[in-house]
C-alpha cells in the first residue's frame, strides 16, 4: 500500500509570549486510502499538527512528505498550488459564503486552480453535491442551510479538485448525533471506496474509534499510532 503523507521527527515550538515545545518529535505515516482520526485532549498539539501537515504553517523543524514529495522547504507559492491541487479541507466552522449558492461556494476552489472553464466547473460542483445528496438545494443560499447540510456542502466543496487527501479539524464539532453519523459515513465511503486519505482532528471517540485506525496524541507527542 502507497504511502500518502509521511511526517518525520516534526517539531514544533511556539515563540511568544515565551518559548514552549508544542510538538515533540512527531513521525508517522498514513497510508492512501485510509481514515485516520487524531485524538487528544485541548491543548495537546493536535490541531497545530494538522495546520503542519496542511503546508498553512511553515515554521518547523523535521519533514512533511505527501505523496512522496518533500514540502519542508518548499516556497509559498509552491505550497498554495500544492494545496490547491493536493489537499481539501473540511472546518467546524464550516467557512461558506453566506451570501453564495451552496453550487457557487463548491466551485470557488476551482476557479481558484484555474484549470477548467465555468461549465465544466459547475458541472463538476454539481456531481459533487449529487454524491453527497445536496445536488436539490444547489442554487439555495448556504446561509439558509442547516448545519449539517452547510458541512456537506463543505466536503463537496472539499472535493471539487480532486484531492488525494482531505484535513479536517472537528468535522463534526458543531453537529448532532445524527448528523455526525452521516460525516463518518461520508468520509468512510470516500476512504475507502475512492481512496481519498482522510485525516481528521477530533474529541469525539465515537467518531474515531470505528476508523481504520486512531492516532492519540497526549501533550505535543504522540502516544500510539
Amino acid at each position: 500500500m502507497s504511502i500518502a503523507l509521511k511526517v518525520e521527527n516534526v517539531n514544533k515550538y511556539f515563540r511568544e509570549p515565551e518559548e514552549f515545545h508544542v510538538l515533540t518529535d512527531i513521525s508517522f505515516c498514513v497510508n492512501k486510502g485510509e481514515f485516520v482520526p487524531v485524538i487528544g485532549k485541548s491543548g495537546c498539539g493536535k490541531s497545530t499538527l494538522l495546520y503542519l501537515l496542511s503546508t498553512l504553517d511553515t515554521d518547523y523543524q523535521g519533514k512533511i512528505f505527501i505523496n512522496d514529495q518533500l514540502l519542508t522547504g518548499e516556497s509559498q507559492n509552491n505550497l498554495a498550488r500544492f494545496r490547491n491541487e493536493n489537499i481539501g479541507f473540511v472546518f467546524q466552522f464550516h467557512f461558506l459564503l453566506p451570501e453564495f449558492t451552496a453550487l457557487e461556494n463548491v466551485m470557488l476552489p476551482a476557479f481558484k486552480l484555474g484549470k477548467l472553464g465555468r461549465e465544466e466547473i459547475e458541472e463538476q460542483a454539481m456531481d459533487k453535491l449529487r454524491e453527497l445528496q445536496m445536488d436539490t438545494f444547489a442554487n439555495k443560499l448556504s446561509s439558509r442551510l442547516s448545519g449539517g447540510q452547510q458541512q456537506r456542502v463543505a466536503i463537496a466543496r472539499a472535493l471539487i479538485n480532486n484531492p488525494t487527501i482531505i484535513m479536517a479539524d472537528e468535522p463534526t464539532g458543531n453537529l448532532d448525533s445524527i448528523n455526525t453519523g452521516l460525516v463518518f459515513d461520508i468520509f468512510k465511503e470516500l476512504s475507502h471506496q475512492n481512496g481519498i486519505t482522510i485525516l481528521t482532528v477530533t474529541h469525539d471517540l465515537d467518531f474515531a474509534k470505528s476508523a481504520d485506525r486512531v492516532i492519540e496524541m497526549v501533550d505535543g507527542r504522540i502516544k500510539n499510532s
